[in-house]
């Protein structure tokens, strides 16, 4: 198949059109008219996943993260982005993002994150607009059955194969109502106090985000890529309804870029 064909598609049902003013998601880099007989999903492109993708023959690769984020100056073999960008080019496999846009979607980064939770009767935290209710920042909902505050953390650290959380006070003794947010979610403090949850689960909390918290929900930092690891099965869902006979392969080269030691 070639790029044009996939490409529509991928904008029709990831709809880059809901990404944040400061993203850079869609189409980033190839020509439509290059062929490829599958893709590989990884949140994150780094020099392994182009490696991975050409050990499999994949010329197209979707990922969570943009690989082009903010404005480059330069093109040169000096630092990795560049050199990514040469043997992409050389090899011809292009490269789509699926960013804030698939974390603004109910059943995108967040909804998928609150399946693993054990989430029920979710609904966005904070919608994008009025008419898009189902659009827009953060998921809460309810635990079927109210668990205490140790025991549904210690659940979270084995969905998310955590071996370690960082947690404002436990200023709850049980937790039933919970917020997520997968990657940076700070911002979304105060909309999940006024929702009345228990807890916000999200990433890269700093150390005055967890003073916010003043005893009135728990605050739980499960880790960036942690919250988000799952985006590359959505996408690949989405690319198998579509072309059933496409080879999808999610990266098993993909990984976080912090380590708990």
């Amino acid at each position: 198949m070639k790029i044009s064909q996939i490409i529509p598609y991928l904008d029709q049902t990831l709809h880059p059109e809901y990404q944040e003013d400061y993203d850079n998601s869609g189409f980033l880099v190839g020509d439509p008219e290059w062929e490829t007989d599958g893709a590989l999903l990884a949140v994150d492109l780094t020099p392994a996943v182009i490696d991975e993708a050409l050990q499999h023959n994949l010329h197209l690769i979707v990922t969570h993260h943009p690989m082009i984020f903010s404005g480059i100056k330069r093109i040169t073999s000096r630092n990795c982005t560049g050199q990514m960008l040469f043997r992409l080019i050389e090899n011809h496999i292009a490269v789509y993002a699926a960013h804030t846009n698939l974390d603004n979607l109910k059943d995108g980064v967040n909804g998928i994150l609150s399946q693993r939770l054990g989430l029920q009767q979710c609904s966005i935290l904070k919608p994008m607009t009025a008419d898009l209710p189902d659009v827009g920042a953060g998921i809460y909902g309810t635990l079927e059955t109210p668990m205490q505050t140790e025991q549904y953390l210690d659940f979270v650290k084995k969905q998310l194969h955590l071996p370690m959380l960082r947690c404002s006070n436990i200023c709850k003794k049980q937790i039933h109502r919970v917020a997520l947010c997968g990657g940076a979610g700070s911002f979304l403090i105060e909309e999940a106090v006024k929702k009345h949850c228990d807890i916000l689960i999200t990433a890269d909390l700093k150390y005055h985000d967890f003073q916010r918290a003043e005893d009135r929900i728990i605050l739980a930092d499960a880790g960036h890529f942690e919250t988000e690891q799952f985006a590359p099965e959505i996408i690949y869902s989405v690319i198998s309804e579509k072309f059933s006979t496409f080879a999808c392969r999610i990266s098993t080269a993909s990984h976080g870029y912090v380590c708990y030691i």
